[in-house]
C-alpha cells in the first residue's frame, strides 16, 4: 500500500506540476475552452431533455443542469435558442462565450455540433433509421416487453425491509441526492418500482459511465465470435504520426489493457482538466473522439497502472469498429447484436458528429433498459434460451484487473466490484457506475437485479452499495 500511495502522490506531482505550468501566474490557458465546454454541456443537456426524454424545459434546468455550477440563463429566458420544430438547442454568443449547438437525430438522440457550424448544418449530422423491434411493448410480457404479472411478492422476500430500501434510496440526507427511478428484479421477475415525480417507465435519462458496460457487452460479443482478440495489440495508426511507426511504445497496448483501464497512456481526463481538454471536447465540443483517443502518449508501461479514462473505453470502441469492418455493420451493430435481441426498445446510442459511437458516456435510456441488461448478466449471458454473451466474457469484466490488486480490487473491465474491504455486500456482485448516480447491480448470489437512476448533483455521494446491502435485507 505503501507503494501505491508514493506512486500516486509522484503522479499527483507531476500533474499538479502540469496544471500550474498550464495556469502560470494565474492565468488560464484553457479559459476559452472551459467555457466552450460549459455552453457544450448545457447544450447536449437541454436538447436531449427535451427532445430525448421529453421533459420540460422548466423540469431541464431544475434537474438535468442542476449539475453545472453556473448555467446559461434561466427557464424564463438566458441567452440561449430552442428550436423545437428542428429539435435543437443553441447555447452561449456575446458575453457568454463561443455559441454551441447540438441536435437531435434519429435513432441517435443529440448529437453536439463544432463550434463553427450551424442550424443549417444539421442535415449534416449523423442518423440511424432502422425498423422498430416488432410488437407492442404494453402487450409482450416483461422482460422482453413492459406487460407485468399482478402477483403477490414470493414469500422469500419481506416487502416492509423492501419498502424501508426504496425509502433510503429516495428520501436521502441530502437534496443533492435525486433518485430518479429503483427498479428491484429478483429470480426475473420485477418485484419494486417507484419512480419520482415527472418521471415514469418511458424516460430516458444519461446512463452516463454506465454506458461503458454495454460497450464492453458489445465488445464481448466479437472476442466470442474471434473477431475481436484480448491479447493481440490494438493495431492502430497512432497520432501524431512518426516517421518510424513501427517503434510507437503505443504498440504494446492491448484490448484487455484498455478494458481495465491501465492503458499506460497519458490521463487527460483528471487534474481539474476533465472541462478543459480531452474527452470533454468530444463530448460537448465537437471533436473527433477518436482523433483524441489516438494523440495520447505512453507514461507507463500498459498493464501495470489503474488510471479511469474516458479514452480507454474510446479505444476499445475504436478496435470494435475496425473489427466491424463496415460503416453499415458499425451503425447498427449495437441494436441489431444486442439491443433489439433482450427488448432494449427505449434505449438510443449518442455518437460525435462523425458517427463514432460515445459509448463511454452518451447512452439514452430507461430503467427497465438498464434492468433487462443487468437480467442478461444475471442469467449467465443467456436471453430466451439463446447464447448473448459467453461465461467466460462475463467472468473476465468481473475479475480484478492486475493493476487493482494492491488498491482494493475494485474494478475488472468496465464493471465496477466489491472492494476488499467491504463485508456487508456479497463478494460475488458487480455493479455498473454513471456520474450523478446510475447504477446497474447484479448480485448473482441472491438472484437480484437493482437498477437506481438519479440526478444527483454537488457533492453527490449516493453509494451502490449501500443500496444493495438496504436491498439484500428484504431476501430471506
Amino acid at each position: 500500500m505503501i507503494r501505491f500511495v508514493f506512486k500516486i502522490l509522484s503522479f499527483s506531482l507531476v500533474a499538479a506540476s502540469s496544471a500550474a505550468a498550464q495556469q502560470s501566474a494565474g492565468y488560464d490557458y484553457f479559459a476559452t475552452n472551459r467555457t466552450m465546454i460549459r455552453n457544450g454541456v448545457q447544450a447536449v443537456l437541454m436538447c436531449n431533455g427535451l427532445f430525448t426524454s421529453n421533459r420540460t424545459l422548466e423540469q431541464v434546468f431544475d434537474q438535468e443542469l442542476k449539475y453545472l455550477p453556473n448555467p446559461v440563463g434561466t427557464a424564463s429566458n438566458g441567452n440561449y435558442v430552442v428550436d423545437y420544430a428542428l429539435m435543437a438547442v443553441a447555447i452561449g454568443g456575446d458575453e457568454s462565450g463561443p455559441v454551441i449547438r447540438a441536435a437531435f437525430r434519429q435513432g441517435i438522440g443529440c448529437v453536439v455540433m463544432a463550434p463553427d457550424q450551424t442550424f443549417d448544418d444539421i442535415d449534416s449530422l449523423p442518423e440511424l433509421r432502422l425498423a422498430d423491434v416488432e410488437g407492442d411493448a404494453d402487450r409482450i410480457p416483461w422482460p422482453n416487453g413492459d406487460l407485468l404479472d399482478d402477483k403477490p411478492l414470493p414469500e422469500t422476500i419481506d416487502s416492509i425491509a423492501l419498502q424501508a430500501a426504496s425509502d433510503w434510496a429516495f428520501d436521502r440526507e441530502s437534496p443533492e441526492q435525486l433518485t430518479l427511478s429503483l427498479i428491484v428484479v429478483h429470480k426475473g421477475g420485477i418485484v419494486h418500482e417507484r419512480y419520482a415525480e415527472g418521471v415514469d417507465k418511458h424516460t430516458r435519462t444519461r446512463t452516463w459511465s454506465t454506458a461503458k458496460s454495454i460497450a464492453a457487452t458489445l465488445i464481448g460479443m466479437l472476442v466470442d465470435d474471434g473477431r475481436m482478440k484480448l491479447d493481440e495489440t490494438l493495431g492502430f495508426s497512432w497520432l501524431p504520426t512518426l516517421r518510424s511507426p513501427e517503434s510507437d511504445p503505443r504498440n504494446e497496448i492491448t484490448l484487455r489493457h484498455v478494458l481495465n483501464m491501465s492503458s499506460g497512456l497519458e490521463p487527460v481526463d483528471s487534474f481539474g482538466m476533465e472541462y478543459a481538454t480531452g474527452s470533454g471536447l468530444a463530448y460537448w465540443a465537437g471533436m473527433s473522439s477518436v482523433d483524441g483517443a489516438l494523440s495520447r502518449g505512453l507514461v507507463r508501461k500498459p498493464g501495470t497502472v489503474y488510471e479511469y479514462e474516458n479514452y480507454d473505453t474510446l479505444l476499445a470502441i475504436l478496435a470494435m469498429k475496425r473489427a466491424l469492418a463496415d460503416d453499415k455493420t458499425y451503425k447498427e451493430f449495437p441494436r441489431t447484436a444486442l439491443l433489439d435481441r433482450i427488448g432494449m426498445r427505449n434505449t438510443l446510442i449518442s455518437a460525435d458528429r462523425f458517427h463514432d459511437f460515445i459509448l463511454s458516456s452518451q447512452v439514452y435510456t430507461n430503467a427497465r433498459d438498464l434492468a433487462r441488461f443487468g437480467l442478461l448478466y444475471l442469467n449467465n449471458g443467456i436471453w430466451d434460451g439463446e447464447r448473448i454473451l459467453s461465461e467466460e466474457w462475463i467472468r473476465f469484466v468481473t475479475t480484478p484487473a492486475p493493476s487493482t490488486a494492491d488498491i482494493g480490487n475494485f474494478y475488472g473491465a468496465q464493471w465496477w466490484l466489491v472492494p476488499d474491504d467491504r463485508k456487508d455486500v456479497p463478494k460475488t456482485a458487480y455493479r455498473t457506475s454513471g456520474n450523478r448516480g446510475q447504477y446497474v447491480i447484479v448480485i448473482p448470489s441472491h438472484e437480484l437485479v437493482i437498477v437506481r437512476r438519479g440526478l444527483d448533483y454537488g457533492r453527490q455521494g449516493f453509494d451502490a452499495w449501500d443500496l444493495a446491502r438496504e436491498v439484500l435485507k428484504a431476501i430471506n
